[in-house]
């Protein structure tokens, strides 16, 4: 991984800071080169023109005269120059040809090629820069002359490059320091911004492996920022405690289960063997045996049956869903486990409504999930006391709330009795796994389930269900309940 992320940073970041660093370094001296040699060139230009302005005072009666005035001020101000230390002055004939020099050093090459072109140039300027006979850089300025001055046709000032140069030179040294001292900065902070990723995501990729050979005791080191590496270390730290959990609550539904099914199966071997050995079937024992061989078999089919169920809805298999009277499902399961209840002694309290509470559900697993939560209540409710039915209804929702007396929840477990698997502290027989699937079914209808409880006092679940809307996407289903006979009115807020 180190690798991998330092390549890619090598590739892109670095790559993109180098080149950055070097284009603004060569931005910065190209632009600095032209600055200084546009200051000399102007510095020359201004020399010239001031000149220029001098022979444009200077006249004569005739024209002749004229340029014989201009040509003799040329001449003065050539051998009166005063700054023959930093520039040459020039005065150039119509060819090229150097008339005089403030060097005083005639007999110098023509320089025909910047008087032609000054002529082409449409300022009348050239510029060249050369090497001077002691190998020096210089720059010359040549300005054609706006006025006649006999054989006199340009201006032309040579001034030594050599300082500005040297200028230059320190001055790109300078920039190419500070750019190397801004990669220098860069590849450290960027190797520190690496290392800052990288070591937070070996430590993960460590521990994931180890979740994933089944070690959910792995743990991350919590980061002490809130950013992107902090959440997924507390993220997967969450995600192995909820593994841990799971294939704990597993480990004790594999026990669980494991004891629920040789009990009945010690039961039914014992008995089988037992019966095998009488003759008579009258034998009061032959039929006590098979009595219980029948109760424990269907206590396997409940088992089974809550098992595949459980998983049928964990693997997404879609609900067989439509218009149902929710007073008439809820009727069918108090008829289905009153029986029981009576032969526990207990009494269910459940006055049946005359209104109609249509929803959209699975009636199948609609009945599931209220025989589930009433065999719970009968399973934990004392002897002689009774389990409490309600439907209540708010207009867009209606409750089913079953209430019992019995021993409760305890306080810690509450909050993960709808999970699969669980099985809470003094639990009775039972695979852990009927509320859970009682919470899938719900969620699968649009519900949800509330359960409270008071340890010692008893337990109370809310079942909510949204109440079918008349005139929706399933209005045909609602007409088919009509011509069946059933009539429909529209329920009120309250109590049923």
């Amino acid at each position: 991984m180190l690798k991998g992320i330092t390549k890619h940073w090598l590739q892109t970041s670095l790559l993109f800071t180098f080149l950055l660093v070097v284009a603004a370094v060569g931005i910065y001296v190209y632009n600095n080169y032209n600055g200084y040699y546009r200051a000399v060139e102007q510095a020359m230009l201004s020399r010239i023109s001031s000149m220029e302005g001098q022979l444009k005072i200077t006249t004569g009666e005739t024209e002749e005269q004229s340029s014989q005035r201009r040509a003799q001020l040329l001449r003065r101000m050539v051998e009166q120059f005063d700054e023959k230390e930093r520039f040459e002055f020039m005065l150039l004939d119509r060819n090229g040809n150097i008339l005089a020099t403030s060097y005083g050093a005639m007999g110098q090459e023509p320089v025909q090629e910047e008087l032609v072109q000054a002529l082409q140039s449409s300022q009348g300027t050239a510029k060249r820069l050369f090497t001077g006979p002691t190998g020096e850089p210089q720059m010359a300025v040549t300005v054609l002359l706006p006025y006649v001055a006999q054989d006199i046709a340009a201006l032309r000032m040579v001034t030594s490059l050599t300082l500005v140069d040297e200028v230059l030179s320190s001055h790109a040294i300078v920039a190419v320091a500070i750019g190397l001292v801004v990669l220098g900065f860069s590849i450290w902070s960027g190797v520190f911004f690496i290392r800052s990723i990288v070591q937070p995501l070996q430590q993960v990729e460590q521990v994931a492996t180890n979740i994933a050979r089944g070690d959910f005791s792995a743990r991350l080191q919590e980061q002490g920022h809130a950013d992107e590496i902090g959440r997924l270390c507390t993220t997967i730290n969450q995600m192995a405690q909820e593994l841990s959990k799971t294939e704990q609550m597993q480990n004790e539904f594999i026990s669980s289960v494991s004891h629920e099914l040789r009990t009945p199966l010690t039961s039914i071997q014992g008995w089988v063997e037992t019966i095998a050995q009488i003759r008579d079937p009258e034998d009061e024992h032959y039929r006590k045996g098979l009595s219980i061989i029948g109760r424990e078999t269907d206590r396997l089919y409940t088992m089974v049956e809550e098992l595949l169920s459980f998983s049928r809805l964990q693997s997404g298999v879609a609900l067989e869903c439509s218009v149902l009277d929710l007073v008439a499902e809820l009727t069918d399961a108090v008829l289905f486990v009153e029986p029981r209840a009576r032969q526990a002694g207990l009494t269910l309290e459940y006055q049946e409504p005359e209104t109609l509470l249509p929803v959209w559900a699975d009636g199948n697993r609609l009945r599931q999930v209220f025989v589930n939560i009433l065999d719970n209540a009968i399973k934990y409710s004392p002897a002689d006391s009774s389990i409490l039915l309600d439907l209540l209804q708010d207009g867009e929702n209606v409750y089913v709330v079953i209430e019992d007396k019995g021993q409760g929840i305890r306080p810690e477990d509450l909050e993960n009795v709808k999970l699969k698997f669980f099985k809470g502290q003094g639990a009775r027989r039972g695979s852990g796994i009927g509320l859970a699937i009682v919470d899938e079914v719900m969620r699968a209808l649009d519900g949800s389930v509330d359960i409270s409880s008071q340890f010692g006092q008893g337990t109370k679940v809310t079942l909510r269900l949204p109440l079918y809307q008349r005139g929706g996407a399933n209005s045909d289903d609602e007409r088919r309940m009509e011509r069946s006979g059933q009539n429909e009115t529209q329920p009120q807020n309250g109590t049923i």
